[in-house]
């Protein structure tokens, strides 16, 4: 009888450890609360790969005839758009950045921890402020509230412009308060560097007050004023570019090696390529290969007779290997976004060296000789009046291969010049269709609009 009593005991004494320490509700493989530090990188991965270099930013990279799908029309490449396009994007944008954003950032703020903080506000104005330039008039005041707001209101795009500047502004003010815990390898972008984020928040104010030196109510020299002030405080060499680096193994490849890759039918866009024939450019051997079929720089022209792959050009290893860095704010466009504002501001002669420095700054990032950099300079010539915008912005597009700001600079300079592709069905679009996914759960008049359609700031 002692005997079983004590194996009782035992067995009360092991239940109540266990009630302690396990709960069956609970899936200890999908918890609810994380640490900072493990919301941090796979936030970073995504702004990398669904917002850098999603779906969206590879259509746009059709609209703006980087690359060409070696495949006969219709199709997104000559502007045959559907709504169910989107879909993923809106759904990387919404989910997977803002909602795990805004979750990281109160973490943050309740943990004291307000570096992490002022990541999440930065990383937060970059996805806001590029889902607005998408698609116009977003959910976001009444977004991000889970099951109480299923239906949120669309801001105005002018709304959606002051809520990036204001999450910047806060994102500054919470790493300028120097606190002790900073990320370190779980920060893929600048590995704990609060310094370099700080340049980051400012090059991306800068970027923002430019795009609306067209918008209503907004002057160019109003927004120039306001880009040079942050600019002051932005990046000062490559070595603070914004950007991420794969490793290059299997299922760690670069997007655009992806894009690139055999069972793709993307090669570069004859537009592309004959740009740098054109100017006589150095960095075409460097960042254009040779197709192997033919040993030529060749691109493809959209609504021609498709050919064989190795016909055409891809990507050089600078930008297309599989270890290639996805460069998503770069030193070289905070010097065109300069010289730019110099140039509304001061004029062309003021404007001149800024420009030249932001070509010197990739040339020497890709590794172009410098005597071949003197060279190019000489014959690129003088900044006037009549060409500062164009010249500026088309090295502009050179520096930021892949970047969808090419295609916000073009909506509101016309720069980089292009236009319409043999067969195209409309006008080149000058924005992203609504997601059909968002259109029949949340019904919202501005989703009738078209994908010709201008935006707020891209005024006429």
């Amino acid at each position: 009888m002692k005997k079983i009593s004590t194996y009782l005991l035992l067995l009360a004494l092991m239940l109540g450890s266990c009630k302690k320490t396990l709960d069956i509700n609970k899936d200890p493989n999908n918890p609810i609360d994380v640490q900072e530090s493990l919301l941090l990188a796979p936030i970073e991965l995504n702004v990398s790969d669904q917002v850098y270099a999603g779906n969206a930013s590879l259509d746009i990279q059709n609209f703006m005839q980087t690359i060409a799908a070696n495949q006969p029309n219709p199709g997104l490449w000559n502007y045959q758009l559907f709504n169910s396009d989107f879909d993923s994007d809106w759904y990387n944008f919404y989910v997977n950045l803002l909602n795990n954003l805004k979750i990281m950032n109160a973490k943050a703020e309740a943990d004291g921890k307000l570096n992490y903080a002022g990541i999440s506000k930065i990383l937060s104005a970059y996805t806001l402020g590029s889902a607005t330039d998408f698609w116009g008039d977003i959910p976001y005041s009444q977004a991000l509230k889970g099951s109480d707001n299923f239906l949120p209101v669309y801001d105005k795009q002018e709304d959606i412009y002051k809520d990036v500047q204001t999450l910047l502004d806060n994102g500054i003010a919470d790493i300028n308060k120097n606190s002790i815990t900073k990320p370190a390898g779980d920060d893929y972008f600048y590995n704990g560097d609060m310094s370099k984020w700080l340049k980051l928040a400012y090059i991306l104010k800068a970027r923002f007050y430019m795009h609306l030196t067209k918008a209503p109510g907004h002057t160019a020299v109003q927004q120039a004023d306001l880009a040079l002030a942050a600019l002051a405080n932005g990046m000062q060499s490559n070595d603070d570019d914004f950007k991420f680096v794969y490793a290059g193994t299997a299922g760690s490849e670069n997007t655009i090696n992806l894009t690139f890759s055999p069972v793709t039918t993307y090669v570069l866009n004859e537009t592309y390529v004959n740009g740098f024939k054109t100017r006589n450019d150095p960095r075409l051997t460097i960042l254009v290969k040779p197709a192997d079929g033919t040993g030529l720089y060749t691109g493809r022209r959209i609504g021609t007779n498709t050919g064989a792959l190795n016909e055409y050009s891809y990507p050089g290893d600078f930008y297309g290997s599989a270890t290639a860095a996805n460069y998503i704010v770069n030193y070289s466009e905070a010097l065109f976004l300069k010289a730019e504002a110099t140039f509304i501001k001061s004029g062309a002669a003021a404007a001149q060296s800024i420009y030249q420095d932001g070509i010197k700054s990739n040339m020497s990032k890709v590794g172009v000789a410098n005597a071949a950099v003197t060279t190019y300079l000489a014959a690129r010539g003088t900044l006037t009046g009549a060409n500062a915008i164009q010249m500026i912005m088309e090295e502009k597009t050179v520096a930021s291969f892949f970047n969808f700001e090419t295609f916000n600079d073009w909506r509101r300079t016309g720069f980089p010049a292009v236009t319409k592709v043999d067969g195209a069905l409309t006008e080149i679009p000058r924005r992203l269709l609504y997601p059909e996914s968002e259109i029949q759960t949340n019904a919202q008049p501005q989703q009738s609009a078209k994908a010709t359609d201008r935006v707020w700031w891209d005024a006429q």
